[in-house]
């Protein structure tokens, strides 16, 4: 697992397996301050006050189990909420670190989850099985709140904006924390992997999601896939350019289409080939 920090309010936890990214904003925590009087300036450490939110998770039950404490070595506030930003179970194990806490995800993801009961757990349960791990308890979604999407989501005095995806599922958000440039867009704008037609996804959806992430690219210093390494504006908007194309000519040549270009490994290539059938 690997920790790095894009804003004073935001960490990117990246899983050792899949390259899964699981992000921790903050909101509410008091700056430091500096004083003067009576002498030397004093520095003032940020309170831990305030709210944490986590964004999706990591994977292996190691990473699942160092959550709090890193959250607490980084001086945030404890874990007050969960946040997915879709369905699918590698972005759902925050239950597992915080299984006190609700999970927060689009209305869309809400009624996936309650269409496909115990899904989640048997794939969960089939990818643990294949790599030999063991987890301490079983996935238990528990309370899921539904979120208004487009809308927003309070953290403390601030807001998150969320905004609507589909096309590598049939549900979805993304999130904007405008306050640090930060864009999670979960399984979108992968460097690493092409886009993913999984079951109930489409190419109009897809095509229709990137439209609505152009525009924050613009206003964006770090955007985060769900899978691969955070990206900077720039690259983000070269790789939503090859998505568009690569999406066109699946339409227009199904299994012909060319890939994006550093996107062509064999497993990329038994993704396309996934993609042309689900299209059939």
């Amino acid at each position: 697992m690997r920790a790095v920090s894009l804003h004073r309010d935001v960490l990117l936890i990246s899983s050792a397996v899949l390259h899964v990214n699981c992000v921790i904003v903050r909101a509410g925590v008091e700056e430091a301050s500096a004083s003067t009087v009576g002498g030397p300036i004093e520095v003032v450490p940020p309170v831990p006050a305030g709210e944490t939110f986590v964004i999706d998770s990591p994977v292996l039950p190691d990473e699942l189990d160092a959550l709090p404490a890193l959250i607490g070595q980084a001086g945030f506030p404890p874990a007050s909420g969960l946040l997915a930003t879709h369905a699918d179970w590698d972005h759902l194990l925050g239950r597992l670190a915080f299984p006190g806490l609700a999970l927060g995800c689009a209305r869309s993801s809400a009624s996936r989850l309650a269409g496909e009961p115990g899904s989640a757990q048997r794939e969960l349960r089939a990818f643990d099985e294949e790599l030999y791990i063991s987890r301490p308890a079983p996935l238990a979604l528990g309370s899921v709140q539904a979120l208004p999407v487009p809308g927003h989501c309070a953290i403390a005095s601030r807001e998150l904006e969320l905004h609507p995806t589909g096309g590598h599922t049939p549900d979805g958000m993304a999130i904007w924390i405008e306050w640090a440039h930060v864009l999670v867009v979960g399984d979108y704008l992968s460097p690493v992997e092409i886009p993913a037609l999984n079951e109930g996804g489409s190419i109009d959806a897809y095509e229709a999601t990137l439209t609505v992430l152009e525009p924050l690219l613009e206003r964006a210093a770090h955007v985060v896939p769900g899978h691969g390494p955070a990206i900077d504006r720039d690259r983000a908007g070269a790789i939503l350019a090859e998505d568009l194309d690569y999406l066109q000519a699946l339409r227009e040549r199904g299994g012909d289409a060319p890939l994006p270009a550093g996107r062509r490994t064999p497993g990329q290539r038994e993704l396309h080939d996934q993609n042309v059938a689900e299209l059939s």
